[in-house]
């Protein structure tokens, strides 16, 4: 006897979710997870207050970027949830709109991991990024304190360089300006 057909999951189903949880949809699967922790909260914040003054703002660095704390993105059928995603403003010049979400994939995508996060942020989400196109990804493991920074190749993800502990970073695509790394870590 076959398997009962696989339901799949919509956006009212998302909608229904509690909102002390995140809730994603990937593959048609809804997926739900846990507030972050402090560390976790601590590392995306404090990049996204290392890169929106130079890359949104234009100051100490290039500007060009829209930056944004974990914002819906609606992709082909998915939805993602990152802590932190970026747009140049050359191919997306306005965030602004009525709807919720987002229908752009970003050029940046920045996911911090966690224990209850980590298999899904590897596995599930970085192939919906790589055939949306989106240019880099970066993983940040607040408790390991390491970046990893990988940029789209066609059909893969490069791992372009490792970061770990306290160094001030150049990383693609904000290698205009230095990114203090120890900022991200609470100690």
């Amino acid at each position: 006897m076959g398997e009962p057909a696989k339901k799949f999951a919509t956006y009212d189903d998302l909608l229904s979710v509690p909102e002390n949880l995140v809730a994603e949809i990937i593959t048609g699967e809804l997926i739900t997870s846990p507030r972050p922790t402090a560390e976790h909260s601590h590392a995306s914040s404090s990049l996204g207050d290392e890169i929106v003054s130079p890359f949104q703002k234009g100051k100490g660095g290039p500007g060009g970027w829209w930056i944004l704390d974990e914002p819906e993105i609606h992709l082909s059928g998915d939805i993602v949830v990152p802590d932190l995603a970026g747009w140049r403003l050359d191919i997306h010049p306005s965030i602004k709109g009525r709807k919720k979400y987002h229908e752009v994939a970003p050029q940046w995508v920045c996911e911090v991991l966690s224990p209850s996060t980590a298999r899904t942020d590897r596995i599930k989400k970085m192939p919906i990024y790589l055939r949306e196109k989106v240019d880099h990804v970066w993983l940040i493991d607040p408790i390991m304190k390491t970046l990893e920074v990988f940029q789209r190749n066609e059909s893969q993800w490069i791992l372009l360089n490792s970061y770990v502990g306290h160094e001030l970073i150049r990383a693609a695509p904000f290698d205009a300006a230095a990114i203090d790394l120890g900022s991200l870590w609470l100690d």
